[in-house]
């Protein structure tokens, strides 16, 4: 059975592996996870797979009151449901083993960087934007320094939306409140930073 965990706390050592030891204990194994510290708090998200069913009350007393983790840690727990997407891809599969009928991918991975002087609503125009043309962020990170603030996203765009069209009005949606955007292509942003960091 597959769950997904979530966990915040202030952040100290030890975490990762009170957590970690305690979906070992009840004999899971972790898939996936994902951690961050933001403002001096700790959160951690995890795909598990468990031999046995548990109701989410019940998962979240057996994470949160083992490996001394205690109650300062919020813990979230539920079943995991497969996406739409990777239904379709499971279907398939199953009546392809050879798996060639795969669908094609929903979209291309692109990265999108925003930096200007920092004002409320920064987020909100910049997320309502990719909503409307339905362009999912996978990833987002964002830091106020001083004045300014920085705004990076990982988005996954439709295949039918014209890149240099986007491009065009994110500028512009960013020009609005005085912010610099550019969007990149997921492998040359990539390349270009790993260029960066090795001169």
């Amino acid at each position: 059975m597959q769950y997904v965990l979530s966990v915040m706390t202030s952040d100290h050592p030890g975490i990762v592996a009170g957590v970690s030891s305690a979906v070992h204990r009840l004999g899971g194994n972790i898939n996936s996870c994902s951690q961050t510290v933001l403002g001096g708090y700790f959160t951690f998200i995890t795909i598990i797979d468990l031999p046995k069913q548990y109701t989410s009350e019940e998962l979240v007393r057996e994470i949160q009151f083992s490996e001394g983790l205690g109650s300062d840690y919020q813990v979230i727990a539920q079943p995991y449901k497969l996406s739409d997407t990777e239904n379709s891809i499971s279907s398939i599969n199953s009546n392809d083993p050879n798996g060639l009928n795969v669908p094609k991918s929903a979209g291309e991975t692109f990265v999108i960087t925003a930096f200007g002087k920092d004002r409320p609503g920064i987020v909100k125009e910049f997320s309502r934007y990719l909503a409307g043309h339905d362009i999912n962020i996978t990833d987002l990170y964002g830091d106020r320094n001083g004045d300014d603030f920085v705004l990076i996203g990982q988005l996954t765009i439709p295949a039918n939306i014209n890149i240099g069209n986007l491009q065009d009005d994110l500028e512009e949606t960013g020009k609005e409140f005085g912010f610099t955007v550019k969007l990149q292509h997921n492998n040359i942003f990539v390349a270009t930073n790993q260029l960066r960091l090795a001169e």
